[in-house]
């Protein structure tokens, strides 16, 4: 009976210590804000014309712009893991009788945190440069509802990515991936107008129905299969990176 307070305790104490490296060094955080900051400009007010959209291409890029904040927002989870995993703090919980799991959850609880930051960065953003949504209350509810689930799923696959990328270049590709995928998807054209090979990816890679739900929340329209594809997805995607987490630190003395 005293496993689950004692498991939230320590949870809650090592979530503290990294918000308080997050807040030490700020730069990651700051990286994750302006990436897709640099890339929205750029895209709405240098591409959107180009692309045919016109004034509205602001409305359509704003959904995959939030899936590139989220992913751009895990990187430094990546790189903190194997901080804790290289200098032994994983191990020294294990002395002191604390699951390692609750600094893993602490990692999460941040990621989801700084997805979240970033995206409603990335919304100011775009509301400066003319978003006009459609949605209402219960639509911004499950907008935000997604990008959490979006920042746990990537969480989860973040740690797994800290235990399994041993060097530099390894974690510098595995915090590349979540950045990259959103422009294989249909954050930016839809997936109809691209080339074949590519289009059959788009199609079926996790981040396009999480993007098209929050076209449609955002819209408030509806969403349909893609909200029900997105979940799982999300689901999916976060049980896969508990499971390599899991087996990550199993591997560990």
């Amino acid at each position: 009976m005293t496993a689950s307070p004692t498991a939230l305790a320590g949870t809650a104490v090592l979530l503290r210590r990294t918000l308080r490296r997050t807040v030490r060094d700020p730069a990651p955080a700051l990286t994750a804000i302006l990436v897709p900051a640099v890339i929205a400009l750029v895209s709405v007010t240098v591409f959107g014309g180009a692309l045919g959209f016109g004034g509205a291409y602001v409305d359509y890029v704003t959904p995959g712009l939030l899936v590139l904040a989220a992913g751009c927002a895990l990187a430094p989870t990546v790189s903190a893991v194997r901080a804790d995993v290289s200098t032994g703090v994983l191990d020294r919980l294990t002395v002191m009788d604390v699951p390692r799991g609750c600094a893993l959850a602490g990692h999460v609880i941040v990621a989801v945190l700084r997805c979240l930051v970033s995206c409603a960065a990335l919304l100011a953003l775009a509301f400066a440069l003319g978003f006009a949504p459609g949605a209402g209350a219960l639509d911004w509810l499950g907008v935000l509802g997604v990008l959490a689930l979006l920042g746990c799923a990537g969480g989860w696959l973040a740690v797994a990515a800290g235990f399994a990328a041993r060097s530099a270049r390894a974690r510098g590709l595995a915090a590349l991936a979540p950045a990259v995928l959103p422009f294989l998807s249909s954050a930016f054209v839809p997936v109809a107008t691209m080339g074949a090979g590519v289009r059959q990816f788009a199609g079926y890679q996790p981040l396009t129905p999480v993007t098209e739900t929050l076209r449609g929340l955002l819209a408030g329209s509806p969403c349909g299969a893609d909200a029900f594809a997105a979940v799982a997805w999300c689901a999916g995607l976060a049980l896969a990176g508990c499971a390599g987490a899991a087996l990550g630190s199993a591997r560990r003395p």
